[in-house]
């Protein structure tokens, strides 16, 4: 969304247009070649198993995407007008900007491999800086060096952020005794318990309200940072737990990135030319040249069980028969779809809690914008300001100031778990506080030439103690449904990787299961 100030705010309840909508290709709403009589296709293929994917953010996306390029006969169904969900490609006086997730964590490797099969690879790029700060008492504070997730394994890495006295406190989590943390425990609880709580209120906090948009103190540790979590639990404190991850993080540099020939090096984060929010876009169009179909506007309504192993999707339009389904929505949608057929985990999938955030996106004359620091800042909400981060995409990202070079865009985000009345402040109001709230931080006096207001509704799942034990019944409750498989953000991570990792693996089963049923399926098309 682009435009003066007075624009309406864009919304992610499916209200932009995507320009690769189709169709159906048949009139039964399938894909691929004639079938002949002996149940093979045209080209002699053996035919694969008919799947359905219900979800058309980059889960169920990636779902899709493998399981047609493993011969099955797919059709995703997404009940907005768009495709992406979190991820959703704009622009601002003209110039392309990410109004969504604007990076993938590219030390993990499932997003980039996408981003390069769907032929993104020539337009991934590394952040041009990854310097940033905290904003922290009045006064931009460079992020310490040192840490996980906030935690430091040493006080010393933290000093010029924290008080004094916060530093002394967190040298003495080594004489403390070991803290029994149990199967899971809020990460902000255990760490204020060993370090302090200035360690979790202006640096844990802040890193964790980027992700989550959640609170430090009721986050699961295991769900959140399960590499530290496994550490502490098999050292007796919190500091010799975090040293033990980073010498496992500095023993393997890079390690299983999938980074290959993209040129982004040893890069933690990436962002792709043009936006990650093409990246959707980029994968619907692979799915439909393997012969897949990708309908838009088309909500499923119902799930209906077939006999022992297949399934209906019910629409307002028509009903899809499939051998199999990926429910690859948010935690609502799937727990009422699931209710006739796995009460358990429509139980549980109800329960899951849901953030809403805002982004602002503001575009500025480069004349007017005086240097400002890095890629940009984190907010600590002890200190009670409005945005919770600011990103400064023009210094972050080369492709912004590419396609823009006399603006200077940036961004701000507003809103955490139980904060909804900030999200759903005016578009000019949302607008002025951010404009408040950079002044102060960066002195910041220029007014913008325009401005985006993106809210995320229910954007974000909550991840708090014992999430991830939820989510291990949700599955165990929904495994004696033959050709049922699940995916997305609720499950086992909330970023692009995670969420991309979560499609795969349910296709993976879906794939599974059909070889067994449908001899041939598997095969690469």
């Amino acid at each position: 969304m682009n435009g003066p100030m007075n624009a309406n705010a864009q919304r992610t309840d499916g209200r932009t247009t995507d320009a690769g909508t189709t169709d159906a290709r048949t009139t039964e709403g399938w894909t691929g070649d004639a079938r002949t009589t002996d149940g093979r296709v045209g080209d002699g293929r053996a035919a694969g198993p008919r799947v359905v994917v219900i979800g058309g953010g980059i889960s169920g996306l990636a779902a899709a995407h493998r399981l047609v390029t493993a011969g099955a006969r797919v059709t995703l169904l997404e009940g907005s007008d768009r495709l992406g969900g979190k991820l959703l490609a704009g622009e601002i006086a003209g110039a392309p900007v990410d109004l969504g997730a604007e990076s993938l964590l590219a030390r993990r490797p499932e997003a980039v491999a996408l981003a390069e099969r769907v032929g993104l690879g020539d337009r991934l790029q590394a952040p041009a800086t990854t310097t940033a700060s905290v904003w922290s008492r009045g006064t931009l504070v460079p992020m310490p060096k040192g840490h996980v997730m906030g935690v430091p394994g040493d006080g010393r890495a933290v000093e010029g952020l924290l008080s004094a006295e916060a530093v002394a406190r967190i040298g003495r989590d080594l004489a403390l005794p070991p803290t029994e943390i149990g199967e899971d425990v809020a990460i902000g609880a255990y760490v204020a318990e060993r370090m302090g709580h200035e360690v979790v209120d202006r640096l844990v906090e802040p890193l964790l309200g980027g992700v989550y948009a959640g609170d430090a103190y009721r986050i699961s540790m295991r769900a959140a940072v399960p590499a530290l979590f496994a550490a502490a639990r098999r050292h007796p404190t919190l500091t010799e737990a975090v040293r033990a991850v980073q010498q496992a993080g500095a023993a393997t540099p890079g390690a299983a990135t999938g980074l290959g020939g993209t040129g982004l090096g040893a890069a933690v984060f990436a962002g792709v030319r043009g936006g990650v929010g093409t990246l959707p876009g980029a994968v619907a169009d692979a799915i439909r040249a393997a012969g897949g179909t990708v309908l838009t506007r088309t909500p499923v309504t119902e799930l209906r069980r077939t006999g022992p192993d297949g399934w209906q999707a019910v629409t307002p339009e028509r009903t899809y028969t499939a051998d199999a389904v990926v429910l690859a929505t948010p935690a609502g949608p799937a727990a009422a779809l699931l209710a006739a057929h796995a009460p358990t985990a429509s139980t549980e999938l109800g329960a899951v809690e849901y953030a809403s955030m805002a982004l602002v996106t503001l575009a500025f004359r480069r004349a007017d914008v005086a240097a400002l620091p890095g890629s940009g800042f984190l907010v600590p909400p002890v200190d009670g300001h409005t945005i919770k981060a600011s990103t400064f995409s023009s210094q972050k990202w080369r492709w912004v100031t590419d396609a823009a070079p006399d603006l200077f865009v940036l961004r701000t985000s507003v809103g955490r778990h139980g904060e909804e009345e900030r999200v759903h402040r005016e578009e000019a109001d949302l607008v002025d506080v951010s404009l408040r709230d950079l002044s102060a931080a960066t002195g910041l006096a220029a007014r913008p030439v325009a401005a985006a207001v993106t809210r995320w509704i229910g954007g974000l799942p909550q991840y708090p103690v014992g999430h991830l034990a939820r989510m291990e019944r949700v599955r165990a409750a929904v495994a004696g449904l033959p050709g049922l498989a699940l995916a997305g953000a609720a499950y086992e991570g909330v970023g692009i990787p995670a969420c991309i990792a979560s499609g795969s693996r349910a296709a993976d089963e879906i794939i599974a299961t059909s070889k067994t049923t449908h001899p041939g399926a598997g095969h690469s098309s």
